[in-house]
């Protein structure tokens, strides 16, 4: 009787998930016929009140350059200064300060001058820029959250910041990315997963609950940073120009990996690449930001609103404003309204709005409402109330921030999302594979996307670090006015992890000096850090390649947690070091050079490549295939001599089965001059005499070509 009871016990349990599972998913059906806070399409009735096109106003931020002397070299451009620190163990520490002039002073600091951005790029002790390597990214504002803050952030369902870090701590502040781990970062995100999904999920709905939320509380925060640093170096590259500390390659890698860290498997791509996720994400934001824009500045005409591009110092245009007159106020109030892409209540007649008491600007137009000096003949003067402000770089609409009415309109939409997947995830237990629920959930986001409604949209963090980023940048932005933005949006986050503007900066003045302070010390500090990391790059440099492999199979087995380094790293292995960067340094160059079609001395500068052939000719022992196969499609795509002996010779010097593959296709191209086939011929019988390694196919090839010219 007794295991029957449980056997029915466990039945019922069984039956009443899925009876929960069939719920959420019938919840989900309903809200498709009709998504809360969505519009049905309207079209503009001839009837609307005639009235002059609303003006489009033009502003553009800009910071003024701030002068600070430090005592270490600076390099100072407009809003930014960038100051170069010297670190014992042969490295140095480049950060990035921004002129913060949209915030007040920290009354302990005579400068609105805030450290943002720090990397450090290890250059081995010596002056070629070949050997260095990025290592660690830094946000200064990105710190460890103190207890209270931690606990907040595993409490489910619970949207809000609590309080500010009011200290930065002790020790090294945390880094934001290890450019020279990112393989590392990948395993450990899965072994998180398998942890999440195998043992915590199972134990219990308050584990799996507090679990997630705290999870996803830390991705988001972090998150966050990394779109503000993004923004930084973007700034700081757009102003330096040619003046920049950093080669321009090491500018996009930088920000090609902080833009793969929003993908699973992002930190696996090849260095090669890089150059091509920067340009593809940044032309789909341009697109995606002039896709905005315009769709903004249209509806915001249709209905009778003022619309103002909000700029950052770089130039770039990702937020918007939205004002309304206070005259129209009343005027339009019969004025048919839709609300689809704009996501705020009708304004005409809004009682708020006639009894308006906070923020408002005057601006003069002339008789085609075009904004005009005051001084201008003809100008008429019109007090604006802002509406509403928004974020342009969203991927499928303008994306509601601020609702200077309601404070509540942009946090119930940013929650939408949220509590729609706690609720499936956590409480429901919904999954991805779950059919009625991923159907659900893709016409439920089509119907949503298509009536323009902002609700249950991709998280809003992009456009809200952006805006705190432009908010503490900007100084040409009315003082009132960007307090009032700055306290909406303060109201908005959904981060228990967050520190306001005001803490961030100060924090990050702190975490710089901790930072500085870690990298001084002699024991225990960066320096020794930085010599087990390079202890770590030695590894698959002194292995053989069956070691390497074993060791590599260990890291995966344990999701990245152990990482072979060697014992020590004294001068000899400095030096492999050094040819080892070097030589990858010119093997991505070659690389690069054979992705191009074109001949290359017409596309590349030829003494260039000759350079890198011939630093791989002379240390083409340690080149891997890539190399070779590069080598041999730059052969086949340039006519200059030189640099196709260079080309042959190192083939030869390379010891792997892909160049001298690439060797004996030369030799068997019978439309290749016979100077190649010759030479090439050659290389094969002192590359077999050596012992090298070489295919059975091609060792066979070899041995004909040795027996028909008798040797």
């Amino acid at each position: 009787m007794g295991n029957g009871t449980v056997s029915h016990e466990r039945m019922n349990y069984v039956n009443l998930n899925g009876r929960a599972r069939h719920i959420a998913c019938l919840i989900f059906a309903l809200l498709l016929l009709q998504p809360p806070g969505a519009q049905s399409i309207a079209v503009a009735q001839d009837s609307a009140v005639p009235a002059p096109a609303p003006a489009q106003i033009q502003t553009s931020a800009q910071t003024s350059a701030q002068t600070t002397q430090t005592s270490a070299q600076t390099t100072q451009t407009s809003g930014f200064r960038l100051e170069r620190v010297a670190l014992a163990g042969g490295a140095e520490l480049l950060t990035v300060f921004g002129s913060l002039d949209g915030l007040a002073h920290d009354e302990n600091s005579t400068s609105s001058d805030v450290p943002l951005v720090s990397i450090l790029r290890d250059t081995l002790g010596d002056a070629t820029t070949e050997n260095d390597r990025l290592r660690y990214v830094w946000m200064h504002t990105y710190t460890r959250p103190t207890v209270g803050q931690r606990a907040a952030s595993a409490v489910p369902f619970l949207y809000t910041r609590v309080a500010n870090k009011k200290s930065a701590g002790k020790g090294a502040p945390p880094h934001l990315l290890d450019l020279a781990g990112t393989k590392r970062e990948v395993w450990h995100r899965v072994f998180l997963n398998a942890l999440q999904t195998l043992v915590l999920n199972p134990y219990s709905l308050t584990v799996k609950a507090t679990t997630h939320a705290y999870r996803r509380n830390a991705d988001d925060y972090r998150k966050a940073h990394v779109v503000r640093a993004l923004a930084v170096l973007t700034l700081y590259q757009a102003e330096s120009g040619t003046g920049s500390v950093f080669a321009p390659h090491e500018l996009k890698e930088i920000q090609a990996r902080l833009m793969l860290t929003q993908k699973t498997f992002g930190g696996l791509i090849d260095d090669l690449y890089l150059g091509r996720v920067y340009d593809k994400q940044n032309a789909q934001w341009l697109d995606t930001r002039g896709h905005n824009w315009e769709l903004l500045r249209q509806r915001a005409e249709t209905e009778g609103l003022y619309f103002e591009p909000l700029d950052m110092p770089g130039g770039q245009t990702t937020h918007a404003l939205l004002w309304i007159a206070r005259s129209d106020v009343e005027a339009k109030r019969a004025q048919p309204y839709d609300k689809r892409f704009l996501n705020l209540s009708n304004p005409y007649g809004d009682k708020r709005l006639q009894r308006w008491r906070g923020y408002t600007e005057t601006r003069y137009f002339d008789a085609d409402n075009r904004p005009v000096a005051a001084d201008t003949t003809g100008a008429r003067a019109v007090e604006l109330i802002p509406l509403a402000l928004y974020g342009l770089d969203h991927p499928k609409i303008p994306i509601l921030l601020v609702d200077f009415r309601d404070n509540l309109n942009p946090k119930r939409r940013e929650m939408s999302q949220r509590v729609l997947q706690d609720v499936a995830r956590t409480t429901a237990s919904l999954t991805q594979l779950d059919l009625p629920f991923l159907l659900g959930r893709a016409v439920y986001d089509y119907v949503t996307e298509r009536r323009g409604a902002d609700i249950n949209q991709p998280s809003r963090l992009r456009a809200y670090s952006q805006l705190k980023l432009l908010l503490a940048l900007d100084a040409s932005l009315d003082p009132e006015l960007r307090d009032e933005v700055s306290r909406k949006l303060e109201r908005v986050s959904l981060n228990p992890l967050e520190n306001d503007t005001e803490a961030e900066a100060r924090l990050a003045r702190e975490q710089y000096a901790a930072l500085l302070e870690h990298a001084r010390r002699p024991n225990g500090g960066l320096a020794d850090q930085l010599e087990r990391d390079r202890r770590a790059e030695l590894t698959p440099l002194v292995h053989t390649r069956a070691e390497r492999v074993l060791l590599r199979v260990a890291n995966v087995a344990t999701f990245g947690l152990y990482r072979h380094r060697e014992a020590s790293a004294p001068d000899s292995q400095i030096a492999t070091l050094d040819i080892a960067r070097r030589l990858a340094h010119h093997r991505q160059f070659l690389r690069e050079v054979a992705r191009s079609s074109a001949a290359v001395e017409v596309q590349w500068n030829i003494a260039d490549v000759r350079r890198a052939l011939a630093f791989v000719n002379e240390h083409g022992e340690r080149a891997d295939g890539k190399t070779a196969a590069a080598v041999g499609h730059i052969f086949a795509h340039t006519k200059d001599e030189e640099t196709q002996k260079l080309c042959l010779s190192s083939l030869y010097r390379i010891n792997n089965e892909t160049a001298k593959t690439t060797l004996v296709r030369i030799y068997r191209d019978e439309a290749a001059d016979a100077r190649w086939r010759t030479l090439s011929a050659g290389y094969l019988r002192k590359a077999a005499r050596e012992s090298q390694r070489i295919s059975n196919g091609d060792a066979r090839i070899i041995a004909t070509i040795s027996a028909s010219e008798g040797q």
